[in-house]
């Protein structure tokens, strides 16, 4: 009797999709890749970075699923962000974009920006010159050399900004309340960053909408050349950021 050859098509097959469940569930439950487009997040993220969201970090909600179906709300397992946190979520007035953006305001928090000084809770937090910083510039222009700060949030976590000035349109702020069930993002570039000052545009975040936590960028480019010279793209790997934690 003749045996059955192994390694035929259905075992082909088969390999395909335990590979296609698998990354299902690591997409789904741990980690899923986002890349960076604009320059909102510079100076502690670059337009062509490449990062991994952790999604369990503030627990599941139907932004956690491929193709965010409606099978349930709020979230499962679920925390708030700290302060300080670069997280992904989903832009409330259409949930089918993505944002990233710094949490700097939780539930119940009072924020205002007054001459480009953050205030949370009534209190301004320090920051301290350092130095200039000359964007890369894209399509939009040329590089810009603005003025960077490193800011303390309330618990301790320093990170950087950027400032072309002080008294920029969204530099001098009303007080926002944070309803519960919200958090309040903002871009480390600081005049140049749509985010939850703007009402209209991003407001206030629902916690649902969170798709994760900012860990890690795996791999960034700078592709200021044609994709066809591939004999530049070697030197197009910012090679310095990749493994880069994201704090």
């Amino acid at each position: 009797m003749a045996q059955r050859k192994a390694g035929g098509w259905g075992d082909s097959l088969k390999t395909v999709i335990y590979a296609a469940l698998i990354a299902i569930v690591i997409r789904t439950f741990l980690y899923e890749p986002f890349n960076i487009p604009s320059g909102s997040m510079i100076p502690t993220l670059l337009v062509g970075d490449y990062l991994f969201v952790s999604k369990f970090s503030y627990g599941y909600s139907r932004y956690s699923l491929p193709l965010s179906p409606d099978l349930f709300h709020g979230r499962i397992f679920g925390s708030l962000p700290k302060r300080g946190d670069v997280a992904v979520f989903r832009l409330p007035r259409d949930p089918s974009i993505d944002y990233i953006k710094r949490i700097v305001g939780l539930p119940g928090d009072t924020i205002q920006v007054t001459h480009g000084h953050l205030i949370i809770n009534g209190k301004e937090l320090p920051r301290v010159p350092d130095g200039n910083y000359t964007t890369e510039g894209d399509g939009d222009g040329p590089p810009m050399v603005l003025k960077k700060y490193i800011e303390t949030m309330p618990d301790g976590l320093k990170h950087p900004i950027l400032q072309a000035s002080d008294d920029g349109p969204l530099d001098n702020t009303g007080v926002y309340h944070v309803p519960p069930g919200y958090v309040f993002g903002m871009g480390d570039n600081r005049d140049d960053s749509l985010d939850s000052r703007v009402l209209d545009a991003v407001g206030y975040i629902p916690v649902a909408n969170l798709v994760g936590k900012a860990d890690i960028i795996f791999f960034s480019i700078d592709a200021q050349y044609p994709w066809w010279e591939f004999w530049e793209w070697p030197f197009e790997i910012r090679w310095d950021r990749i493994l880069h934690p994201i704090h």
